[in-house]
């Protein structure tokens, strides 16, 4: 937000700065007449001869309250100026001042973990961001399709693409460089399908020579809002076993393994997790699993166990927030029930504190081959609250909408800080 926009001087802005100034004289004296009215003609005890200061002249009081209000008037003044200058200083000159004042804000929310990947991952942190500063998001590394699975294979880097798409949520750079950014080359037997944000984050590594300070270096570079880790730095292949007792190795062939999916797992079964994203779980205030793809974007983070274990063991409040809608090949016909028992089953317990689920469910067209997913009575039987509230994007149905997401959570982060 540029704050010129709002003194240009079409907006007349110093008319209404003093025609608010007139207000408040106006209700000054109205309240001062009903005092004096009251005082008048009430029998009041003698204490107020000396609370109104009575034992004053009146030209004495005036003076008195005149001093007193230009005091109170040139310290706000130089408060005002140095919040402002303060918060100007504290990031870059170019930053617009109410971007400042915002961010400066911003860095006091609550410590706010956010666990995924894809597109789920980076709605999420697209509400949050506004909240709050001090974001971490969990990204997993499993993912080896598309431009991701090409440079991986090639160059031996951890897939970039969702690491691209947290960055692009919460950058605070001009539109032009997010854009940048997220472009999709569409041309060239070398270049074709690759974003330039893969490329770049890849490039970042060749410089840097380590992932972990291209991610970090990345953001600095897009003023990136928080904080975007890897779940683990291991070469992990996830793969299924299918309910017919086949087994797909890649995150890409699972939505495509012709029957239902059973069971995820990684290779190596156990892989070291990251420990910046370990320590966040542990200082987190809030710790958010999902939206995201159930098996391929949320599981396979905590299918490293001491992300899991972190998970049970953290005192921030825990959310699961469950996908809006089923995915083609992946959830097909899940209903909420099915996810929780998923989670259960692939982490040995269900360490949540609330459930989130749209309930705001519309009819989707059956070329879409999706189903919305919303509450239900054997969801009650994990013994997790079940919170249903509106979460839907009515522009996109199969998806959240983050400001109701984001606003949603941060009223139950609230609400149990309350109690």
């Amino acid at each position: 937000m540029d704050l010129r926009k709002w003194l240009t001087p079409g907006l007349q802005v110093k008319r209404w700065l003093l025609l608010l100034g007139l207000g408040v004289v106006c209700l000054a004296l109205g309240l001062a007449y009903i005092q004096v009215t009251l005082y008048r003609n009430l029998d009041v005890p003698p204490i107020f001869y000396y609370l109104t200061l009575q034992f004053i002249p009146r030209l004495g009081r005036a003076l008195l309250f005149g001093l007193l209000g230009v005091g109170l008037v040139i310290a706000g003044i130089v408060g005002l100026n140095r919040s402002l200058l303060s918060a100007q200083a504290q990031f870059a000159t170019s930053t617009p001042l109410l971007d400042a004042l915002y961010r400066r804000r911003a860095q006091r929310g609550p410590k706010i973990v956010a666990i995924g990947g894809g597109t789920g991952l980076s709605t999420l942190l697209r509400g949050l961001k506004l909240y709050t500063a001090n974001l971490t998001a969990i990204v997993t590394v499993a993912d080896d399709g598309g431009s991701s699975g090409r440079l991986r294979r090639q160059l031996g880097v951890p897939p970039p693409g969702d690491f691209r798409q947290c960055i692009a949520a919460l950058a605070e750079a001009e539109p032009l460089m997010t854009q940048l950014f997220e472009y999709r080359f569409q041309n060239g037997d070398a270049l074709a399908g690759h974003s330039f944000g893969n490329l770049f984050i890849v490039a970042m590594q060749g410089i840097t020579g380590s992932f972990e300070v291209a991610l970090r270096e990345s953001s600095r570079v897009l003023n990136v809002i928080g904080r975007i880790l890897p779940a683990t730095l291991v070469d992990v292949t996830l793969s299924a076993e299918l309910v017919n007792a086949e087994v797909v190795h890649g995150e890409s062939a699972l939505p495509h393994g012709g029957a239902a999916i059973h069971r995820v797992f990684l290779q190596p079964a156990a892989p070291a997790a990251y420990p910046d994203a370990l320590q966040a779980i542990h200082d987190a205030d809030l710790v958010i699993v999902g939206p995201g793809s159930l098996y391929t974007s949320v599981l396979p983070n905590l299918l490293v166990p001491d992300l899991a274990e972190a998970l049970k063991v953290t005192t921030a409040l825990r959310i699961y927030v469950c996908n809006v809608a089923s995915q083609p090949g992946e959830t097909d016909g899940y209903v909420l029930s099915d996810y929780l028992a998923a989670l259960k089953n692939h982490i040995g317990s269900l360490p949540l504190d609330l459930v989130l689920v749209n309930n705001h469910l519309v009819e989707l067209p059956a070329v879409w081959g999706v189903t919305q997913v919303g509450p239900e009575p054997a969801a009650e039987e994990f013994g997790v609250p079940i919170v249903p509230v509106d979460l839907l994007n009515v522009s996109r149905p199969t998806r959240h909408d983050p400001a109701k997401l984001a606003a949603r959570l941060m009223a139950l982060y609230e609400a149990e800080r309350g109690r």
